[in-house]
């Protein structure tokens, strides 16, 4: 019988069988931070019970931390946080990326970057966009404090039951200035905001295969978006040769490499009758993609009107966001500006806004930001000199960390402020109350900075 490449690493971590259907999970790699941890380590402090694995176990500070450069101040919730997962692993035996480190980011950059995310594992970390992590081929998804707990007490995790499987073959070649940002928007637009509830979903075809890791990330991180259990893309030769490169210290070496080299040979799908749902796309005359609502399901191109309200949710979001229908994106003025997030902070997206900026100034009024994924992001941006690019145009040049993306660390918007933003919510208050947030891509958010209004990105490229 035909099997996916979701099922192949399913069924190679059933510890057992549970009563209707479920599963007991082995985890191969445990991802911690200091906003879901600090409940989970009490409860096995109060129990007396050990981390099971800690050597399975990475943590980092990303989600509350600043990165404006301002110092943390003990007393206020990011320095409680910080403080706790700082005591809690040095307690617990676990390895910490603490803030200011060389190998310090936002969980789901470093991860990848440390060689820590490998195809065929099962990865978990108390944060949603854990399924960024599937662009490997692995099994990574999102859980809650309860069971960051039972992870760190087990190695295992209880599941309900196994998700459905969803393929999506992903055609075609990208125009100049379009990226797989708008590829994931398009297909959630296509999809809806529950297109993917109950599925695992496998992202396949001819422009997955020309992708880089980096964008494989950016489509895998936003499956959430559609309601997924999790996202995932075959590992290739592209993979294999991402893991090799450079200095990633959790990576495989030698006949360890290759053992993951041969492991890999049977991590694909058997063929496409295996899944339970099938569905397409093709991208040749993809436009850069803009959300005009509070999900990314409401998403238009760039130079599309906004459309009429479909139903009650509809017309409340454009309530909201202070849009019409009718109404031109690209005559809507942007208060700010962010680039960053682990959907799109990596080095890649830094070099595809800095080509956008180069030699142009951000529009007055516009306050701009980057702020890449993780430190080591940060220092091979700076030896490249794309923070003198950004820095000449206007923009602010932060450290690593989550930083707007959630609006829990000081970088927020005010009421009814406007952003173009490469993170992966427009929900309301995502990036502070009453914010009003336009997902775009890295180069769409340049275009914007420079513009003053919501951009094309492809004016601003020769």
């Amino acid at each position: 019988m035909a099997s996916t490449l979701f099922d192949k690493v399913w069924d190679a971590h059933v510890a057992a069988d549970l009563p209707g259907g479920g599963a007991l999970l082995y985890i191969d790699r445990h991802l911690v931070h200091e906003v879901t941890s600090p409940q989970a380590f009490d409860g096995l402090r109060e129990l007396g019970r050990k981390v099971r694995r800690p050597d399975l176990t990475f943590a980092t500070a990303d989600h509350n931390v600043p990165t404006d450069g301002r110092e943390i101040d003990e007393s206020s919730l990011s320095g409680k946080q910080l403080s706790a997962l700082t005591r809690n692993c040095a307690e617990f035996g676990v390895p910490l990326f603490p803030y200011g480190a060389e190998k310090q980011g936002i969980v789901h950059v470093i991860g990848p970057q440390l060689g820590i995310t490998l195809p065929g594992l099962t990865i978990v970390c108390g944060d949603s966009h854990t399924s960024t992590h599937g662009a490997f081929g692995a099994l990574a998804f999102g859980i809650g404090t309860s069971e960051v707990e039972h992870v760190l007490a087990t190695q295992t995790l209880r599941t309900s039951s196994k998700p459905k499987s969803l393929g999506i073959q992903i055609d075609g070649t990208l125009g100049n200035g379009v990226g797989s940002k708008d590829v994931i928007l398009a297909v959630i637009r296509k999809l809806g905001a529950g297109g993917g509830v109950g599925h695992v979903v496998e992202y396949f075809g001819t422009a997955i295969s020309k992708l880089g890791m980096s964008g494989r990330l950016t489509i895998c991180n936003m499956s959430i978006e559609m309601g997924a259990k999790a996202g995932m893309i075959a590992p290739d030769e592209i993979t294999l040769a991402y893991i090799a490169e450079g200095d990633r210290p959790y990576a495989p070496k030698g006949e360890a490499f290759d053992r993951l080299v041969e492991s890999c040979k049977t991590l694909k799908t058997d063929d496409i009758s295996a899944f339970s749902r099938f569905e397409s796309i093709d991208v040749d005359s993809l436009a850069p993609q803009i959300t005009w609502g509070t999900t990314p399901a409401m998403t238009i191109d760039i130079n599309e009107a906004i459309p009429e309200p479909k139903d009650a949710g509809e017309k409340r979001a454009q309530m909201y966001m202070g849009v019409k229908p009718g109404e031109s994106m690209r005559d809507l003025p942007v208060n700010t500006v962010f680039i960053g997030s682990c959907t799109n902070s990596r080095i890649e997206d830094l070099r595809d806004a800095a080509q956008i900026v180069r030699g142009h100034k951000v529009a007055s009024g516009v306050r701009a930001m980057v702020v890449p994924g993780s430190d080591a992001v940060k220092r091979l941006a700076e030896s490249e000199g794309l923070n003198e690019v950004f820095e000449a145009a206007g923009f602010e040049w932060h450290r690593a960390g989550c930083s707007m993306c959630l609006g829990m660390n000081g970088d927020i918007l005010r009421p009814m402020e406007r952003s173009a933003s490469t993170s992966n919510r427009p929900y309301e208050g995502r990036q502070g109350p009453g914010s009003r947030t336009h997902l775009v891509s890295p180069m769409t958010a340049a275009a914007t900075a420079i513009s003053g209004k919501f951009a094309d990105p492809r004016e601003y490229l020769s």
